[in-house]
């Protein structure tokens, strides 16, 4: 099955993500043995496209959840948990005993 975003096509995992984002995921989860000044101007260009694109988490958010209904959609059959039992107790008497 071909997966396509836009007018694209996604090959791999990492491609889907990227063209559903619009921007690298590396800018997001940053590389191993990135240096301090890579990790700042990448931060930065992350701000920028964050001031640019306000709704960009909303919208990432509904990605990933279209995404996992898609694939996965076993994980979004919620079942309600039944609360425990309490124990039951014998009622209280307030009274004196005679």
């Amino acid at each position: 099955m071909r997966t396509y975003v836009g007018h694209q096509q996604a090959v791999s995992t990492e491609d889907f993500v990227e063209l559903a984002l619009g921007t690298p995921v590396e800018l997001w989860l940053g590389v191993e043995g990135e240096s301090e000044m890579e990790r700042a101007a990448r931060m930065d260009a992350a701000r920028d496209i964050l001031a640019d694109n306000p709704s960009l988490p909303d919208d990432v958010s509904r990605v990933a959840a279209e995404a996992i209904e898609a694939f996965a959609p076993e994980l979004f059959n919620v079942v309600p948990l039944t609360a425990p039992k309490a124990a039951r107790r014998q009622p209280r008497r307030n009274g004196v005993a005679a």
